[in-house]
């Protein structure tokens, strides 16, 4: 909703506020307002709109993540880096579903860009993996399939990736 400079200017303001309201003595607004710049500080790193797009994916909405989404108007202004790594990760999620060629774009931008959990850099190999394994690239697969077995520490993936591999042992 609001430009990323503008979060950061709105915290300093109130961040600026609470020190008046401790040379004040009111020492309670001043720890009230230092918690509300929080706030800001926060949405400067973890985008809202984003993190509203990610409840709707959670609820497997596809079309309300693509609504969600749709409010960015220019991403590359309105977010940080990682932020449009996700923004891109989102897209390459919903497209997986129907157009496997932009699925690929938007999977490789996000890659690029940089995801910072883990899981959601294996998760965006493992649909690599499964978008050329469909294209009939298996040696691409197999390296992107090895990648995402590293990366996924808590296991949350292994069944994908066994599944896929027994369906690379048939092409």
């Amino acid at each position: 909703m609001f430009n990323k400079i503008l979060k950061l200017i709105i915290a300093g303001l109130i961040n600026a506020y609470a020190g008046y309201q401790f040379y004040e003595g009111n020492i309670g607004n001043g720890i009230f307002l230092i918690l509300l710049s929080l706030i800001f500080i926060f949405l400067y790193f973890r985008n809202e709109i984003i993190l509203l797009a990610f409840l709707r994916m959670r609820k497997q909405d596809l079309e309300g993540t693509q609504k969600w989404l749709t409010k960015i108007k220019n991403p590359e202004a309105a977010l940080t880096t990682k932020q449009q790594g996700y923004y891109n990760y989102l897209h390459g999620i919903i497209f997986s579903q129907t157009n496997l060629t932009q699925a690929e774009k938007y999977f490789k931008k996000a890659l690029k860009l940089g995801l910072t959990m883990d899981y959601d850099v294996a998760m965006a190999k493992l649909s690599l993996a499964g978008i050329a394994m469909q294209k009939r690239r298996k040696r691409e697969a197999t390296m992107l399939l090895a990648e995402a077995k590293k990366l996924d520490k808590n296991n949350m993936l292994t069944e994908q990736i066994k599944m896929m591999q027994k369906q690379m042992k048939k092409i």
